[in-house]
């Protein structure tokens, strides 16, 4: 009697991954770019010449007067929903001017000029909405127009020159200090926690992530996708031009022609945000640390004495980067 020798197979068990290796690997993922900042921070420290701190290294970084976290809490609102928006610079820049040209140049109160700064922005995102969402026009040929208009609009208010002459008290609304930083950094994080809120635990942020993954699904769902994308241009423009009243105001004046020196830090600190926080997704509180990382890199070149040209560089290799690593990690989410 023969006997046949049945081969064995084996089956590999794939190792099983600890839930504390599992949960540090989500945190270095996720605050990587938080630990890359601290590095690049002592490495100012230890590079330029004479006594900084980090203390005051950090304190410099944070007490900028920049509108970027405000344009870019509206370019995430934006860009969440799967629009594209470039009007931003150009409604940033007329609202900016719109508050000193109406209360110097025109006599207007303060007040009330601040009122149609916003105004003008808020119908500059309807116009977005209206051509984009109602008729359907492509968004890049859209909001480019806009800003083209906007911007011009805000050079023939200004007379093609800095206005300036605001009150000089008004400007403690922005320059004036809370624990050593001034208000306008403390504005800009009220605002993010507010949109982080907005879009992770309410029921408007799951349609917006529903509508920018997939607006045909997103409608058979019911939710009303149209007033979404409207929406967030509405929202957009409306942070484009606080962004400007507050600049203005704390400087007493504005230069439209300044005005476009945002769009790469902008869009840089939007892309780079989505490797934080929430990879592959485009987050408030991401970009709010892209933003004052990209922020530190400048500030460092500055200290060591590259200026004009590097500055671009910099920005320009931020975005590319940006772009390539969002897209991957998006990519990814997706599969």
């Amino acid at each position: 009697m023969s006997t046949t020798a049945t081969p064995s197979t084996t089956t590999a068990i794939p190792k099983r991954v600890s839930p504390a290796r599992r949960i540090a690997f989500n945190l270095t993922a996720r605050y990587a770019l938080v630990l890359l900042w601290i590095v690049m921070l002592l490495a100012l420290v230890a590079l330029v010449p004479g006594d900084v701190s980090v203390l005051n290294a950090a304190r410099t970084v944070f007490g900028q007067m920049t509108p970027v976290v405000f344009l870019g809490l509206g370019v995430v609102i934006t860009m969440a929903v799967g629009e594209f928006d470039l009007s931003f610079v150009g409604i940033f820049s007329i609202s900016a001017v719109a508050v000193p040209s109406l209360a110097v140049l025109h006599g207007w109160p303060v007040g009330l000029a601040v009122l149609a700064a916003l105004a003008i922005a808020l119908v500059l995102g309807a116009i977005n909405a209206a051509l984009i969402v109602g008729v359907g026009i492509n968004s890049v040929v859209v909001t480019l127009g806009i800003w083209s208009l906007a911007g011009g609009l805000a050079f023939w208010l200004s007379g093609e020159t800095t206005v300036s002459g605001l009150d000089l008290a008004l400007a403690t609304i922005s320059t004036g200090r809370f624990l050593g930083l001034p208000y306008l950094f403390w504005y800009g994080v009220v605002l993010v926690a507010i949109v982080a809120y907005v879009m992770g635990a309410t029921p408007i942020g799951r349609h917006m992530v529903f509508v920018g993954s997939n607006r045909a699904v997103a409608a058979l769902a019911g939710i009303a996708v149209s007033r979404v994308r409207a929406g967030a241009y509405l929202v957009s423009a409306l942070l484009a031009g606080l962004a400007g009243v507050v600049i203005s105001i704390g400087n007493g004046g504005f230069n439209p022609a300044s005005a476009t020196a945002y769009l790469m830090p902008v869009f840089a600190a939007v892309f780079l945000g989505t490797v934080a926080v929430v990879p592959g997704r485009f987050n408030p509180i991401g970009m709010f640390i892209a933003a004052y990382f990209l922020i530190t890199g400048v500030f460092g070149l500055q200290l060591l004495n590259f200026t004009g040209w590097v500055t671009e560089v910099f920005y320009g290799t931020a975005l590319v980067v940006a772009v390539t690593v969002s897209h991957l990690l998006q990519r990814r989410v997706k599969g």
